[in-house]
């Protein structure tokens, strides 16, 4: 995926099927091995630069438009696509829809109908450094100038990207990680991503699966380093997207610390910092540190797409020291601007504050209820992958869960996690495999389960289709080879990893236990309609 040495992009004549991507470190994937656009066919119309940013968008995208043109609805398309792969939060519109309606919120002042200040209007970067020191728990109030909006977190990595690294530089980043990053660095700035490449077996120093540890982050930096690639920056993505980890105050100074010891920059995404919904786990942002290890080189996102669940408003917000860096940044906010009526709906929002010890909506009202509805969602499908005997990872953040499908690949290969997320989609459930994550294990997948009852009870009976069936058509093929080890080609079994026994073959085990009765049985309460159709109104 060293995407930009690609060869042969010199003019409008070149042949983009004939493109070769170099291996860095011989670990990277052509990037034609995920949903590979066979039919596509150069555009006379297009630079060679604007034919790859369209062979990018389609490889990327297959799922995604699918659904847009299949969407599922409960009235007038219950036969459609339900997608658990867009990490939507769409529990909360009753309160959101409410609260974004309110008087306070329709203003429509002069000032806001003209060009702001690039970096936003003073007002909300006010406002925003006033928020970010509240949930962040900043030991000193964070200030306004240090604060820059764009039009979504996606911009802001674009932004960084071209303003911290040359074209043909890198950045490190741990996989699997979202996946849509590397087109946001990538499209504009011509930057490469550098994988620290984890995996879900416990070993050395890791105390849990898919651990990233200065170790790896030192490989690959070494490994880049090596290939005569120069690398600027490392991502941190916490709480982290697609694995929900959370990384703890001393994890994150040793990432820091590393950063400082190789002068790199680090660009920490904490767009989901108010979706932790388990009061087990806490969330440290880095802005909570009494002291950066680098502070000229420590930049902060956030975002209220996830956390506020509007994904369809469009605002991101930088918090920097260094002034050079938020200048640059500012400059490139004359294309990613946000539009001044909801920059005023945005300040509104955080400052939402009916009590002199904080926002009293926001905790009072919206994260309470939030919270919950997470956890409770969370809940029914965990409860879901447990009845069908799927391992998976067990977070309490963000809006997915990491699962283990391998046992449902024929071959431990990406084709055959292709042909499976095909699958999905083919029965009308969209996940996001993977691949698409740069998970250097064939078979993972994410779920979102930030959704209504109705749908994930929906999808989840879709799913478990699709899982029986494989199931089978594997048991097939291997009727005649002797039973192997339930944990051959799985992760390791930690706490942090729920791990619950397979469907086995009935030659393979003489009767089932307790556990396995009471989970099938749980499993056809909750498939069976029978307390829908016999209510205690009827019986009445």
């Amino acid at each position: 995926q060293a995407l930009s040495e690609i060869e042969g992009m010199g003019g409008r004549g070149s042949n983009l099927q004939e493109m070769r991507v170099r291996p860095l470190a011989k670990r990277r994937l052509d990037m034609h091995s995920f949903c590979n656009p066979s039919n596509f066919q150069r555009s006379p119309y297009l630079s060679a630069r604007g034919n790859f940013a369209s062979i990018f968008q389609g490889s990327t995208e297959e799922g995604y438009k699918a659904y847009h043109a299949d969407k599922y609805d409960e009235d007038t398309n219950p036969n459609g696509i339900i997608n658990f792969g867009t990490s939507e939060n769409k529990l909360c519109f009753d309160l959101m829809s409410k609260r974004l309606t309110q008087a306070d919120m329709n203003v429509m002042d002069p000032s806001l109908l003209q060009y702001p200040d690039w970096k936003g209007h003073l007002f909300l970067r006010e406002e925003v450094a006033r928020f970010l020191t509240y949930y962040c728990k900043a030991p000193a109030p964070l200030k306004a100038e240090n604060v820059i909006v764009l039009n979504g977190c996606g911009s802001l990595f674009s932004a960084l990207a071209t303003v911290l690294c040359d074209p043909g530089e890198a950045v490190l980043i741990a996989t699997p990680f979202y996946g849509g990053i590397t087109q946001s660095i990538f499209l504009y700035g011509n930057v490469k991503l550098v994988y620290v490449y984890l995996d879900s077996k416990v070993t050395g120093t890791s105390t849990r699966p898919f651990q990233l540890t200065v170790e790896k982050l030192e490989k690959a930096l070494q490994d880049a380093q090596a290939e005569g690639v120069t690398v600027r920056a490392l991502i941190l993505l916490n709480p982290q997207n697609p694995l929900g980890d959370i990384y703890s105050l001393s994890e994150l100074r040793d990432y820091l610390e590393f950063a400082k010891r190789h002068e790199l920059h680090v660009i920490v995404d904490e767009i989901y910092m108010l979706s932790v919904f388990d009061e087990s786990s806490t969330f440290h942002s880095v802005l909570s540190m009494d002291r950066l290890p680098d502070p000229q080189r420590t930049h902060v996102m956030w975002g209220i797409t996830k956390d506020f669940a509007v994904s369809g408003i469009r605002f991101g917000t930088l918090y920097t020291e260094n002034q050079d860096v938020a200048n640059a940044v500012a400059s490139l906010c004359y294309f990613h601007g946000v539009c001044g009526p909801v920059q005023h709906k945005v300040a509104q929002l955080l400052r939402d504050r009916g009590e002199s010890v904080g926002p009293y909506w926001i905790n009072q009202v919206y994260l309470r209820a939030n919270h919950a509805r997470l956890k409770a969602a969370h809940t029914y499908v965990t409860d879901e992958l447990k009845t069908l005997g799927v391992p998976f990872l067990n977070r309490n953040a963000g809006f997915f869960v990491w699962i283990d499908f391998r046992k449902y690949l024929k071959t431990g290969t990406f084709e055959e996690e292709l042909l499976l997320w095909k699958r999905f989609l083919d029965n009308k459930v969209l996940l996001s495999c993977g691949k698409a994550f740069e998970c250097s294990e064939p078979g993972w997948f994410r779920i979102i389960f930030a959704d209504k009852t109705h749908r994930l009870q929906l999808g989840m009976q879709r799913i478990r289709k699709v899982l029986e069936e494989r199931e089978q058509e594997i048991l097939a093929e291997e009727k005649e080879q002797p039973c192997q080890s339930d944990q051959d080609g799985k992760a390791d079994s930690t706490d942090e990893v729920i791990f619950v026994s397979r469907h086995q073959d009935p030659t393979c085990a003489s009767s089932s236990s307790l556990g396995d009765l009471i989970g099938l049985l749980q499993q056809q309460m909750r498939s069976s309609d029978w307390l829908q159709k016999n209510t205690a109104e009827q019986f009445a």
